[in-house]
């Protein structure tokens, strides 16, 4: 199966053997990061650094000035690479030690987006603003990520790329100093305290037969049990509809559904408009319709009529891979399975060529492998023999 692994430009810009080290993997492809969220970064191998820190959202390369030229909402620089294109420095490298290059877009996970405009952010049902997380029923954010994922996607070298967080962000987050794990939130109640009350929303619920104040207030009352230690419902929708009802559940997913899919289909199409013909574009989600974050919510049907193909989640046992590809399977389009190889971060690089095996019984045809630059030697070990006796 086709391999890439993901890669930050800083793993590579500096260190004139990255290329050739992550070429030695087996994989042919690496998705490069071309516009990120704030991280702190261990660089194991580079010859010049420990640690990276990107103190906040901002995109790995000089943006247009005549793009963005009067616009309110509007990427950011990096500063801390020292480089003045760091993604087509890297991708120059990796081009050159035999890799193809595919970009790597984080859309609506934006710290400072939030910070410095309020009123872009979603707002739980407390009033509470998530600034790390944009909501993408307002106008102007939507117009921005779409601008966004066009310049970011179609970057000088990249011959495709994947979206990440195109769709619904909200409370789980890993925010800087996370200390949100107190109360046990499971899988129904983090989407209730995800659910947004812009006045955008607002207006979006009431298209659907909500009173926003109404839907509000059912909220905080469902989750007084959760904030009591009474323990969370079952997972997924039927946890949702035990918590706010089987109507108002499917009418706040019926909502939230249609705004992800606009901005997906904008996004896409906004991509395609600027690349050139055969660029691939492929979208990080799950298809359970309540997720937000990293991997979002989406119908396959849809998701696969707008994209190449998807990039999905398969960290974990048998049955959390059977429950992400499954919906999947038999649909035309990329099923890339990604997996994580960093044992320090819940992978589990000893075990990708089982794994790996079994997500292509389940239909994937393609492999993502996080994250090549933050692994250690011997979890690179591991994946480069994984990789060899799978390509056998």
């Amino acid at each position: 199966m086709k391999t890439s692994a993901f890669l930050y430009p800083w793993d590579v810009v500096g260190d004139p053997d990255a290329a050739a080290r992550v070429a030695d993997l087996g994989v042919q492809q690496v998705t490069l990061a071309a516009a990120y969220h704030s991280t702190r970064a261990l660089t194991p191998r580079h010859p010049g650094r420990r640690i990276v820190t990107a103190e906040h959202a901002a995109v790995l390369y000089p943006p247009d000035a005549a793009r963005w030229a009067g616009h309110e909402l509007r990427p950011h620089e990096q500063t801390w690479v020292a480089s003045d294109d760091p993604f087509a420095e890297a991708a120059e490298a990796l081009t050159a030690a035999g890799l193809e290059v595919h970009s790597w877009v984080v859309l609506a996970h934006n710290s400072r987006l939030g910070a410095e405009h309020p009123d872009t952010c979603v707002v739980n049902a407390y009033g509470d603003r998530y600034p790390w997380a944009p909501c993408i029923a307002r106008p102007a954010v939507r117009a921005y990520l779409v601008a966004l994922a066009a310049e970011a996607a179609a970057r000088p070298g990249a011959r495709g790329t994947e979206l990440e967080s195109c769709g619904w962000y909200g409370f789980a987050h890993l925010h800087a100093h996370d200390k949100t794990a107190g109360a046990g939130l499971g899988d129904a109640a983090q989407y209730l305290m995800s659910l947004c009350f812009c006045p955008d929303c607002r207006t979006g619920y009431a298209g659907h037969g909500l009173d926003a104040d109404g839907l509000a207030s059912a909220v905080r009352g469902a989750l007084e049990p959760v904030w009591a230690g009474s323990g969370s419902p079952e997972a997924g929708r039927a946890g949702i509809e035990q918590l706010l009802g089987a109507g108002p559940a499917a009418a706040t997913l019926q909502w939230r559904g249609k705004v992800a899919r606009r901005l997906q289909e904008s996004a896409v199409a906004a991509v395609r408009a600027a690349a050139e013909p055969g660029f691939q574009v492929l979208l990080h989600a799950d298809p359970a319709p309540h997720r937000t974050g990293a991997n979002v919510g989406a119908d396959p049907e849809h998701i696969l009529s707008v994209a190449d193909g998807v990039v999905l989640p398969c960290t974990g046992d048998d049955a959390a891979r059977e429950a992400v590809l499954g919906p999947f399977a038999g649909r035309d389009g990329v099923l890339a399975a990604n997996f994580s190889v960093v044992t320090g971060m819940g992978g589990s690089p000893a075990t990708l060529e089982r794994d790996a095996a079994h997500a292509a019984s389940l239909g994937a045809d393609q492999l993502r492998l996080y994250h090549a630059g933050l692994a250690s030697g011997p979890d690179l070990r591991a994946v480069a023999g994984a990789l060899s006796r799978l390509s056998r």
